[in-house]
């Protein structure tokens, strides 16, 4: 009988540094530490970044009375590294380079980087689909237009654990089954699973598809190119129309569903009802991906909670195929489950080169 792993979970935000100990798929302890913009400041530079949310996470084991050297594997959240296919990936000195040294900047690239350097082997520390999953079929990268091209960037992480739940709940493996899959947060993405691998889905980080609750999805390219020479906006203003104070917040000034939801109205039910009706026209294009040969669409993700929204999104889609719903997203419950099939070597990991 295989030894159930002490499992090291780093997941690392704009504003928070999230650690849990996991025993196998069991959360055993967590710890949500709060940074203030105020003290991220001072730490511009990667490497002071590193060292500073190192010292803390060290000093919450200690207090703890937790030792890194009892932890089996350390899963980290992935950064934006260069595109890679779906899997767990162990953490090497390549992909480090590529992490400090990201032309986008985030902080989800400080996690691996801290995991290699608590580690005292270097053969422990992993992440698992970071947003980069990159299994895109070829011709669903052309855009229209020859200096854009569509690229592969969404909530792979989230994407892949609840297709391969739903699967192992079915009694089926993933790689045998297509899938639409909805991940529906702050961001939307929208997934065509082929046979296991994401074949086409919205580039949900600047905001492709449908609009969400901060993101304004596909705009009008027209009115987008006159709003942008009109000199009335900069740059930075129009970035953020498109992503922070689009969606929900454009429409109205805020994000939060539930929230919303409590106070329904006319206008806030019209407008909670038009992107449920354009998640369900993007489900319905990547349908079309899989030839209409869909076993299951899967609603996940915190807005998943909202039965006034997946039954709007259902009302449109289900006679596509049956519809299942598994709400909330739990990244580091992902990341430990990752870490529980590469232990059970129900999956292998890869190297990054």
């Amino acid at each position: 009988m295989l030894k159930i792993p002490n499992i090291f979970v780093i997941n690392t935000g704009s504003t928070s540094t999230k650690i849990a100990i996991f025993k196998g798929e069991e959360l055993f302890w967590e710890q949500k530490i709060d940074h203030s913009v105020e003290e991220l400041e001072q730490y511009s530079d990667f490497e002071a970044q590193v060292n500073h949310r190192k010292k803390i996470i060290l000093r919450y084991l200690n207090e703890n009375h937790f030792s890194v050297k009892s932890f089996d594997l350390i899963m980290c959240r992935g950064g934006l590294i260069k595109p890679v296919e779906s899997g767990i990936y162990k953490v090497n000195l390549k992909m480090l380079n590529d992490l400090k040294n990201s032309n986008r900047k985030h902080a989800s690239n400080l996690s691996a980087v801290i995991g290699y350097s608590l580690s005292e082997n270097k053969n422990n520390v992993f992440i698992a689909d970071p947003v980069v999953v990159d299994e895109m079929q070829d011709i669903a990268r052309y855009s229209g237009h020859k200096l854009f091209k569509r690229v592969s960037i969404f909530h792979a992480l989230n994407h892949k654990a609840v297709a391969r739940k739903f699967s192992d709940n079915q009694q089926m493996k993933y790689e045998n089954l297509n899938l639409i899959v909805v991940h529906m947060g702050g961001g939307i993405s929208v997934a065509a699973h082929h046979k296991g691998k994401v074949i086409d889905v919205n580039q949900a980080l600047d905001g492709e598809g449908p609009f969400s609750p901060e993101r304004s999805g596909t705009l009008p390219a027209g009115d987008l190119v006159d709003i942008s020479f009109s000199e009335k906006y900069t740059y930075d203003e129009v970035k953020k129309m498109i992503v922070g104070k689009g969606g929900l917040v454009s429409y109205l000034g805020s994000n939060n569903v539930q929230e919303i939801e409590k106070n329904l109205n006319k206008n806030s039910e019209k407008i909670l009802k038009a992107m449920s009706y354009q998640i369900a026209k993007s489900i319905g294009e990547m349908a079309v991906v899989l030839y209409g040969k869909v076993d299951a669409i899967i609603l996940t993700g915190g807005i998943a909670y909202s039965k006034f929204i997946t039954e709007n999104i259902k009302k449109h889609i289900q006679f596509i195929a049956p519809v299942y719903i598994y709400p909330g997203e739990d990244e580091m419950q992902a990341l430990a489950y990752n870490g529980l099939l590469l232990w059970n070597k129900n999956l292998k990991d890869k190297d990054y080169l």
